[in-house]
C-alpha cells in the first residue's frame, strides 16, 4: 500500500521515492499551477533586466524569481516552469537565433533549486550551495559544451572550450549573488508561509561565522582570477 505522503512532510535528503511522489502531485493542485504561471511570467519579464556590477559583469534578477519558485513547487514542476519560461524568453525576448539545448540550461538550474530548497529544512548554507552549484555545474561545465555546439552549428565558428572570461564571472558573482538570494528569501518567506505555499522548514538565514568565511575566501578567490586573466589578456 502507497504511504500518503504529509502535506508538511519534510524530506532529510531528495533521494527518495516519497520526495518525487510529493514533487510530481503539485500538478494536481490548482493554486500551485496558478502560481507557477505567475513565476513563469515574472521570469520572462524579468529575463532582459540585470543589476550593473561592473563593466561588463551583470547580475540578471530573475533567478530570484527561479529560486523562489523551486522552492516553493518542487523540481517537478521546477522543470516544466523552466521550459516554458525559456521557450516564452526566446519569443518574446529573443537575442539571437533560437538554439534549442540553451532549454536544458534553463531547466538544470530550476531544477538544482528545487534540490535544494523544496520541502526541506532551508538554511543560508543551502542557499548559497544552491547558487554555487549552478555557476559551477550548469554555467561553467553543462553550458560549455552547449556553447561550443552553438558556435560550431549556428554561427559556423570555434568556441574555446576553456572559456576563462565565463569561469571568472562566476566566480566574481557567486558571493554577491548568494547574499542577495538569501536576502531575498528572507523578505518572501514570511509571506509566502502565511499563504501556505510553503511546504518547507526555515531555520532563521542568518550569515554565521563560518558561511560568512566561505564568501569571503571566494570573493578573493574571484578578485584573484580576475587580476590573473586581466593579466594574461594585456600580456597575451
Amino acid at each position: 500500500m502507497e504511504k500518503q505522503i504529509s502535506p508538511k512532510e519534510i524530506f532529510e535528503t531528495p533521494f527518495s521515492r516519497a520526495y518525487w511522489r510529493a514533487a510530481a502531485r503539485e500538478f494536481q493542485d490548482t493554486r500551485v499551477l496558478i502560481f507557477a504561471a505567475l513565476m513563469i511570467a515574472i521570469r520572462v519579464a524579468l529575463k532582459s533586466m540585470s543589476i550593473p556590477i561592473a563593466a561588463n559583469l551583470r547580475i540578471n534578477i530573475a533567478f530570484f524569481v527561479n529560486a523562489y519558485g523551486a522552492m516553493v513547487f518542487g523540481p517537478v514542476v521546477a522543470l516544466a516552469a523552466a521550459a516554458v519560461s525559456d521557450t516564452l524568453g526566446c519569443l518574446l525576448f529573443p537575442t539571437g537565433t533560437y538554439f534549442f539545448p540553451f532549454i536544458f540550461v534553463e531547466m538544470a538550474g530550476s531544477l538544482i533549486f528545487a534540490l535544494f530548497l523544496y520541502r526541506t529544512k532551508i538554511t543560508a548554507l543551502k542557499v548559497t550551495l544552491s547558487r554555487f552549484s549552478i555557476d559551477f555545474f550548469v554555467n561553467i561545465v553543462l553550458n560549455t559544451p552547449i556553447m561550443w555546439l552553438y558556435y560550431r552549428m549556428v554561427m559556423g565558428k570555434n568556441y574555446v572550450l576553456f572559456d576563462g572570461l565565463r569561469i571568472v564571472k562566476n566566480l566574481v558573482l557567486f558571493p554577491i549573488e548568494s547574499v542577495l538570494l538569501i536576502l531575498f528569501l528572507r523578505a518572501v518567506i514570511p509571506a509566502t508561509k502565511h499563504l501556505g505555499f510553503l511546504h518547507s522548514e526555515v531555520e532563521d538565514l542568518r550569515f554565521t561565522k563560518k558561511l560568512v568565511a566561505f564568501l569571503i575566501v571566494m570573493t578573493l578567490l574571484g578578485a584573484a582570477a580576475v587580476s590573473v586573466y586581466a593579466y594574461y589578456r594585456a600580456h597575451a
